[in-house]
This record gives C-alpha cells, structure tokens and sequence, in this order.
C-alpha cells in the first residue's frame, strides 16, 4: 500500500496566506490615492440618474474596465414591480447592446441574489451569455449597491482593458467604492424625497388659499389642476357623490387635452367605489382593463391612483390621476403624498363650504334687517303720511287741491304695496341660480392662478351679463380658457392682463364683445405651432367675429396679445 501523502506543515500555510495578504496589501496601498480621489468624485447631483452615471464611470475608469452598468431595482417591492428593472445606467455600452445589457442585469438579480451572497469576480451574469466569443474567467465582475439595508442595485464591470481579469484587488477597490456610492445615493435619494414633499406642501398651501379665495364651483377645479401637476400625471379628476345616485360624478377634470371624461360617472356597482367611500385608496395599473373601474375609461391611460378626499369621518369624493400608457407605476412615496394632499384639500373645501354656509347666511340676516326695516319704519311712515293727507284732504275746500291730494294717496299706497312685495322677496330665500359670464370669467382667471403661480389681473368694461347672449358667452369663456393655457403651457409669463369689454366695436361699425388676454411670456414663435391660436379664429368666425394676435406687455413688445371678438345682438333683434 502506498504511504500517504505527508500533511501541510500549518506553519507554511500560514506564512504562505501572509504572503498573499502583504501582496494585496501592497497593491492597494498603491491604488489608494486613485481610490481616493474616485469616491471624492462621486458626491451628490440633482437627482439619482446623475450621480449613478458618475457612478457608473467612475467605477469602470477605476480598474480599467472597457463596459460597465448599473441595474436599478424598484424601488417598491411589490408584484407590480416585478423582476425588471426601474433603470440601467451604463458606460462604454453602445444603444444596440443596452437592451441586451439589461437582459443580463435583470437575469442577475433573479439568479444571483445579490442581498445573499458576498459580491465576487464571476464568468457571467446568470443564466445569459453576452453576445460574441467567449470570455475568459473572471472577464466581469459584480458588486451590489446597497443603501442601507436595501440593495439599490448591481454594479457590472466587465471587459478589462489589458484583456487579463479582474482580481481580487479590483473587487476590493469596486466594494469600496461601492460603499461609498451607496451612501451618495441615500443622500441624493433624501434630498429628492425632501423637496418633493416641499414640491406637495406647497401645492396644499397654493390650493388651500386658491380654493378659499375662490367661488363656489373653484374648488374641484383648482384641486384637479394641481394634482395633475405635482403627481407627473396625465390627467386630474375630482369625483364627488352622484346627485340621485349612488355612483360618483367628475366635477372637475384637468388636462393637457381633451378627454372626455367631464360628465363620467363611475357606477356603484364599481368594486372601487365602496372600498374609495369608505376612505380606502385604489391603486390601477391599466384603469381600461382593470374590474375595479369597468368599462368606459379611455385606453390611452397608464397607472393610476385614486384617493378619498376625506375629512374626518367625512368622504366628500374623490381624487384621482393617472399616467400616460407605459409610463412608471406611483411610488409609494407618491401615494403617501397624494393622501396627504388630498386629506388637505378636503379640509380646504369643507372650510369654504362653510366660508360660504357663513356667507350666505350673513346675507340672509341682512336681506331680514332690511325687510324689518321697511316694515317697521318705512311702511309706517307712509301710512302715517297716508293719513295727514287724508285728512288735509277733508279740510280742503278747494277741489283741485283735494284731487291733487288724492293722487298723492294713491301713489302712496302704490308705493306701500310695492314695499310689501320687496319685503316678502327680502324674507325668501334666494334661489342658487347659475352664474353670469361674469361670474365664469371672475372662475376661469382664478382657476388659472394655480398653474401660472400668480394671479391674472381681470378688467371688465360695460354691462357684460346684460348684453352678451349664452352661445356668445360659452365661446367667449373657452376663448379665455384656451389663451390662459397657452400662457400657461408656452409662454412663460409673469404678467397677464385680461380684459372683457363689451363698449367695443367690429370693423364694420358693429357693437361687439372684446376679449384681451396679455402676457409679458416669451411670445409667438415665428416657426411654432399655432392650433391654439387657430382654434380662436374658427370660434370667432363661427360667430361672425375675428381673432387676431400681437405683441405682449413686455419691453419692446416681448409676449402676446390675443384678441377676441364677436358681434353682439343688434338693439333692433
């Protein structure tokens, strides 16, 4: 029997692991500055995508790889997530390899499990081969990026450019690295988080003051736009409660198109609509497929969120907004933001209803003061001053005098009798009537104040409700509302004046209502598309009117002005 082979001497293992550490050792020491001033370079930028390119780059220069990328996981870990990526940063990839390279990525987070297993030098990422020969072992390498406790991501290398692989020096370096970028990451993640909450406190605040400033039928409005604006979203829509029904209405719906969704009830037979009365969110990701909405939504929206609009124990409707198809899914960062909005503007609106409830009443109590008033006071003096002339009458001898004194009687009691019927109006309550152009106009520029930031100027000139009809009024107010969204969309403005003027005349002499709507934007581009602009001529001259469009308020003609008019009723119709 052969004599087995002797064991190692524990001495020289040990003194050949030294070995190897002091080499290791000496190499890093050797790339240390270079580490150095790598992790000094990661920093902070404006946002994520920005610091993990820095990321990325940095990483590959460090040790001398020919390609490198970062797969982002989702942020969220749930189903709707998935096993892909929220995003892939890359370096030295070319736009035909990016997809393939994002292929390998995703691959290996399902087979790699980074958050379990210590990063390492490895021949491939997963169950995918790349494109082309072969590579030798060790040809890439991937490290996690953790911010935290949370794996962020994989960082990949491969490719060394002197063609050897890489070593354990280099998986060191990348880990170190990797720390530290992880940490750049966190902060940058805070500071976004940090003023997007500013950006959702603002826009309560902007809301809250809109909302109580405004009239009765601002508030939906105004909470739609801003939604739709602080959620990166499509489309803003407030529902409230069906009037004989047990569905819910959108009352309000802000857009940068048209989508038909002003009017649409959401039945109750909905599963969405009692879990949303009884105060719960809804989360869709595809509202034209999804059971919890049914039929009738437009295809052409992604996800979406919707939100009670709760005060108290009190549901007054709904918040929803939704996304482009195939845009990313609400954080939940995002639907924490949006409940918390929403929550705030339902306050906003309780409290102007009572604004309102509060006004009203003041209104009642002096149209009651009033009629006390007349009846205790004016109706009692005519009667005495009834009386006195009766009685002069009697005395007067003189018919002419008598017949004088008794027209005066009767005008009198004409006069007491109307007084009685102003007294009875005054002790009614009045009836909600729709408002006037004047009162839409006055709604328009306010809602028109959330998106700008400021407040439009508004100027009336002549008896606006009394002379424009209801066709010419509707044209009028969607007139308004377009140059009020192009200001908003296009120009950039920081002055808008709006005029409404009905003293005005058209070229051929006619009395007409003007529209004037100002800026101090950017203007009218010579080569710049002009639909809106279009749109306000075909209105016009539908009604036999004309728009035309010229310089703005700012120096030297900077900006535009749009005018609108249109014939009013001749005083022979």
């Amino acid at each position: 029997m052969a004599a087995a082979a002797p064991s190692p001497d524990p001495l020289d293992v040990a003194a050949e692991a030294t070995r190897g550490l002091r080499g290791l050792s000496t190499e890093l020491t050797a790339r240390l500055p270079r580490l150095l001033e790598a992790m000094r370079s990661l920093g902070t930028g404006p946002d994520a995508h920005t610091v993990l390119d820095r990321i990325v780059r940095t990483a590959a220069e460090l040790v001398g790889a020919r390609r490198a990328a970062i797969g982002v996981h989702h942020s969220d870990g749930d189903a709707a997530a998935g096993q892909g990526l929220a995003d892939v940063v890359t370096y030295g990839v070319t736009e035909a390899d990016r997809e393939r390279c994002a292929e390998l990525l995703a691959d290996a987070r399902r087979a790699g499990k980074p958050s379990a297993s210590k990063p390492s030098a490895t021949e491939s990422l997963g169950p995918s081969q790349p494109p082309g020969p072969s590579q030798p072992p060790g040809s890439y390498l991937t490290v996690p990026l953790r911010v935290g406790e949370e794996i962020f991501g994989i960082l990949c290398l491969a490719e060394k450019r002197d063609g050897g692989p890489f070593t354990e020096s280099d998986r060191h370096l990348v880990e170190v690295l990797a720390t530290e970028a992880g940490i750049a990451i966190g902060h940058t993640r805070v500071q976004g988080a940090t003023r997007q909450r500013e950006r959702w406190i603002e826009g309560s605040v902007a809301v809250t003051q809109a909302v109580l400033s405004g009239g009765a039928g601002d508030g939906p409005a105004v909470v739609a736009e801003k939604a739709r604006e602080l959620a990166d979203a499509a489309v803003g829509i407030v529902l409230l409660p069906e009037d004989g029904g047990d569905g819910l209405k959108a009352v309000a719906v802000a857009a940068d198109e048209r989508s038909g969704l002003l009017g649409a009830v959401l039945p109750a037979r909905s599963p969405a609509v009692p879990r949303l009365l009884a105060g719960q969110p809804v989360l869709i990701e595809d509202p034209a497929a999804d059971p919890l909405l049914g039929t009738g939504v437009p295809g052409r929206y992604g996800p979406s969120m919707m939100v009670p609009l709760s005060s108290g124990d009190r549901v007054l409707g709904v918040l929803a907004t939704a996304r482009e198809r195939d845009a990313d899914p609400f954080t939940a960062a995002e639907r924490t933001l949006a409940a918390q909005f929403a929550a705030q503007a339902a306050v906003a609106l309780v409290l102007a209803e009572a604004q309102r409830d509060r006004e009203r009443l003041a209104v009642l109590e002096e149209r009651d003061r009033i009629a006390r008033d007349l009846h205790d006071l004016v109706v009692q003096r005519l009667f005495a001053t009834g009386m006195l002339l009766e009685s002069a009458e009697r005395q007067s001898d003189a018919p002419e005098v008598r017949e004088r004194i008794e027209r005066a009687v009767e005008e009198l009691g004409a006069t007491i009798q109307e007084v009685r019927t102003a007294i009875f109006a005054l002790q009614q309550t009045p009836p909600e009537t729709p408002p006037g152009l004047r009162g839409r106009v006055l709604r328009e520029v306010r809602a028109a104040a959330v998106p700008l930031g400021f407040q439009p100027s508004l100027t009336f000139l002549g008896p606006v409700d009394d002379l424009v009809v209801s066709v010419t009024g509707a044209h009028l107010v969607a007139a308004l509302r377009e140059s009020l969204s192009n200001a908003f969309r296009h120009a950039r403005a920081e002055r808008i004046e709006v005029v409404v003027d009905t003293t005005a005349r058209l070229a051929d002499g006619r009395p007409a209502v003007r529209l004037t709507v100002a800026d101090d934007g950017v203007g009218v581009p010579a080569d710049g598309r002009r639909s809106g602009l279009a749109n306000l001529v075909r209105r016009a001259e539908a009604l036999g009117g004309s728009s035309t469009f010229g310089p703005g308020l700012g120096e030297d003609g900077r900006g535009t002005t749009v005018v609108w008019e249109a014939p009013l009723p001749s005083e022979d119709a």
